[in-house]
């Protein structure tokens, strides 16, 4: 298992989350509590990934803070080889968000600038460039540049690589529409693949062929407690998530599931039972507080597996 090398770049930062205790009053002083850990797309799943016992190293841009600091701890307590290159007199990027009593998101902040001065040129270095080479899969998620995005995919595409990507928001989506061609799976919600095609669909397993068309060889869109597809070239799988009992928070639930079908993949199996795997994965984080779950294991996973119907295969 520890053979194969996984080597992440993307977001690696702090997350604040408040919430409301009553009923939001705009414009007043609100009654309620913080939470703050560590994450960000693409940390979440090298955490996830780690805590599966796969070999993962993490690059990102960091700050020379304490917050900085704490995302370097997170890191070792998961078990990733964390590998950031460090701006001493910058602040590392963070994500600040109020939500309602009911969880639903009042504003967010994201301070994310840090991530724009991760250049391709960056990728040139000996140290970078002997991480790809090492790896089996490069996974990335789109807070960096588009253009340090297209360099990094196209680089791990010519070599080989397994290349896979994590859309982090509509809004950020659309800085891998350049990558598409070179990524293996593109791992997103609905909002995010409407970004990506520029159309919407009622029906999930039309969202392959339009995947396909806007030039990705294979993905998984995600839609709530609805059905998610996958889809690698014509192979396509589908399954309707079991519903939880109690929810803890759904923070961290896309980027377990890509860690959970990702994990899967790399023991060879089928598209419908990676994404089976990657549904179990997402059920273990939902059902805690935290954006990577403490009880993400192998063991707890194939618990969580059995609990999980297998998937339709659609074609």
């Amino acid at each position: 298992m520890k053979s194969q090398i996984i080597t992440v770049f993307g977001g690696a930062h702090i997350d604040r989350r408040g919430r409301i205790f009553g009923t939001t009053v705009a414009g007043a002083s609100n009654p309620g509590a913080w939470f703050e850990e560590a994450g960000g797309g693409g940390f979440n799943a090298a955490r996830n990934l780690a805590r599966l016992g796969l070999d993962v190293r993490m690059i990102s841009p960091r700050g020379g803070d304490s917050v900085g600091e704490m995302v370097s701890s997170a890191a070792l307590a998961a078990g990733v080889d964390d590998r950031p290159f460090t701006f001493l007199d910058r602040r590392t990027p963070s994500y600040t968000a109020i939500i309602e009593n009911d969880g639903n998101l009042v504003i967010a902040l994201a301070d994310m600038e840090l991530y724009n001065l991760f250049s391709p040129r960056r990728l040139r270095q000996r140290a970078l460039r002997e991480t790809i080479s090492e790896s089996g899969l490069i996974l990335t998620d789109a807070n960096l540049p588009a253009e340090t995005l297209a360099a990094l995919t196209q680089n791990a595409h010519t070599q080989g690589k397994i290349v896979a990507a994590i859309a982090i928001s509509p809004a950020k989506v659309i800085r891998l529409l350049p990558s598409l061609a070179y990524l293996d799976f593109l791992f997103m919600n609905e909002a995010e693949a409407r970004a990506v095609t520029g159309q919407d669909v009622t029906d999930a397993k039309e969202w392959p062929v339009l995947l396909r068309e806007s030039g990705l060889k294979g993905g998984v869109v995600t839609r709530g407690g609805r059905a998610v597809v996958a889809f690698r070239g014509h192979e396509v799988a589908s399954i309707v998530p079991p519903r939880l009992d109690a929810l803890g928070d759904v923070t961290g639930a896309g980027d377990a599931l890509a860690s959970g079908f990702l994990f899967a993949l790399l023991q060879g199996s089928s598209v419908g039972e990676s994404l089976r795997t990657g549904v179990a994965a997402a059920r273990l984080t939902v059902a805690s507080p935290l954006a990577v779950s403490e009880n993400m294991n192998q063991q707890e996973l194939k618990s969580a597996i059995a609990l999980v119907p297998e998937a339709e295969i659609l074609s």
